[in-house]
């Protein structure tokens, strides 16, 4: 039997388990998908919530913002491209492998993690969470597929 090839990848907004998108790593439909642990970037960067669909970003501005709590996934190749759907990957957010702190116990190890990449400044004004939850106050919003363009959003500033 042919062994799957597996990524580890770090989630840090929707897809954390009891967060909206956490149903794509659930779905066994989806690809093969095994949470590891908890953990925490060894960089400082700005986690925010933008947009009127209240979504969360992981800028690309490392030193900036917090270490940034979240989980880690071993997924396989389905299920990762499901991942790159779901962030626009390569259009709204691109990606690349950090090491993440698991504990001292555990060190660190390296995942996968999307990033906002050429984002505008301002959005460093926003607070900067150091872990995301949805809350009744920021409620998350699916917006509808392919309809709407987020990065002109955010470029616009229509949050």
């Amino acid at each position: 039997m042919a062994q799957r090839a597996l990524r580890r990848v770090f989630v840090y907004g929707t897809l954390k388990r009891g967060e909206p998108n956490h149903h794509l790593l659930a779905n066994a439909d989806n690809g093969y998908a095994k949470f590891i642990c908890k953990g925490s970037t060894n960089r400082r960067f700005p986690l925010i919530v933008a947009t009127r669909y209240n979504i969360p970003f992981l800028l690309d501005k490392p030193g900036t913002g917090s270490y940034v709590t979240g989980e880690i996934y071993e997924v396989d190749d389905p299920l990762f491209e499901q991942l790159d759907v779901l962030e626009d990957y390569r259009k709204l957010y691109d990606r690349q492998v950090e090491d993440i702190n698991v504990g001292i116990e555990g060190g660190n190890l390296p995942c996968w993690l999307y990033l906002l990449r050429n984002c505008p400044d301002r959005l460093l004004k926003l607070p900067m969470l150091t872990e995301y939850r949805n809350s009744l106050e920021q409620p998350y919003s699916r917006r509808p597929p392919g309809k709407v363009n987020i990065f002109e959003e955010l470029l616009k500033g229509d949050e």
